[in-house]
C-alpha cells in the first residue's frame, strides 16, 4: 500500500500534462515517497487520457481514473480521493502552481498532528513568485469575507489547489461533499470544522499560471451562490456529521 496518494484533476490538459507528469513522477522517485499518482480525467476532449495511458506503461505507480463525462474539479478531486490507496492523500492542480516539492510542508503538518493541511498563498506572501492580477486578488479578498460571514471560515486562503488529508479525514468528509465545481474547497473546510478535524494552513511557494479557465466575475458569482448552497445544506441537515 502506498504511503502517499497524489491526485491530479485534469480537463483538456494535453498541452501541459506530459511535462507535469514528468515533474511529479521525478519528484516522487527522487524523494522515495512510495506514492501512487492518480490523474482524474474530467471528460477531456483532447489527448489528456491518452497521455496518461502512455506514461502509465512506463510508471506502474501512475493510473488514470475517468469521470462519467465533464463533472467539474470538485467531482474529480472527490473521485480521486475516494479511489486512492494511500495513508496521506494530496491533490494538486495540473499546472503545478505550487511545485510538488512543497508537499513536504503539508506532509510535515500532518505528521505533527493535523488531519488536513492546506497550502496557502497568503500565510507567507513573499513565497509567491508570480502573483495574480490585482482584480483577481480583489475578488479573492471579497470571497474570503463572504466565507467568514456565511460559513465562519477564518482561513487566509481556501482556494489554493494544494491540500493534503489523512486517510481518515478524507473518508469522513468527501462522501458528504455536494459541490462539484469550483466552490468545493470551502465546503470541504466547512465539513472539516463541523467534524472537529484539525486543519493547518501552511504557506507554500506559488506562481500564477497563465491560461487559467476561471473567470473572476462569472465563476466568482457561481462560487458565491455555492457558498449559500453550503449554508443551506447545513441548515437542512444534509451534512450528517458527528464531531470527532
Amino acid at each position: 500500500m502506498p504511503r502517499y496518494s497524489i491526485i491530479i484533476p485534469a480537463y483538456n490538459e494535453g498541452a501541459r500534462l506530459e511535462a507535469t507528469l514528468e515533474r511529479v513522477l521525478s519528484c516522487v522517485s527522487l524523494r522515495n515517497w512510495g506514492a501512487e499518482v492518480i490523474v482524474v480525467n474530467d471528460g477531456s476532449r483532447d489527448n489528456t487520457a491518452d497521455l496518461v495511458r502512455a506514461q502509465a506503461l512506463e510508471h506502474l505507480n501512475l493510473r488514470l481514473l475517468e469521470n462519467p463525462g465533464n463533472r467539474g474539479k470538485g467531482y474529480s478531486v472527490r473521485n480521486g480521493m475516494l479511489n486512492a490507496s494511500g495513508d496521506v492523500l494530496l491533490f494538486s492542480d495540473a499546472d503545478l502552481s505550487s511545485p510538488l516539492e512543497e508537499a513536504v510542508k503539508l506532509f510535515a503538518a500532518i505528521q505533527a498532528g493535523a488531519d488536513i493541511a492546506i497550502g496557502s498563498r497568503w500565510v507567507e506572501p513573499d513565497l509567491q513568485v508570480h502573483r495574480q492580477s490585482l482584480v483577481r486578488q480583489l475578488y479573492g479578498r471579497i470571497f474570503n469575507v463572504a466565507l467568514r460571514i456565511f460559513l465562519g471560515l477564518g482561513f487566509k486562503d481556501t482556494q489554493c489547489g494544494f491540500k493534503a488529508f489523512t486517510r481518515q479525514a478524507a473518508q469522513t468528509i468527501f462522501p458528504l461533499q455536494k459541490i462539484e465545481r469550483w466552490g468545493f474547497d470551502p465546503e470541504l473546510l466547512f465539513l472539516a470544522r463541523k467534524a472537529g478535524l484539525k486543519v493547518k494552513e501552511v504557506g507554500v511557494a506559488w506562481s500564477h499560471a497563465e491560461g487559467t479557465r476561471i473567470s473572476p466575475l462569472r465563476d466568482g458569482m457561481r462560487m458565491f451562490l455555492e457558498v449559500l448552497q453550503i449554508r443551506w445544506n447545513a441548515l437542512s441537515g444534509k451534512y450528517p456529521l458527528q464531531r470527532t
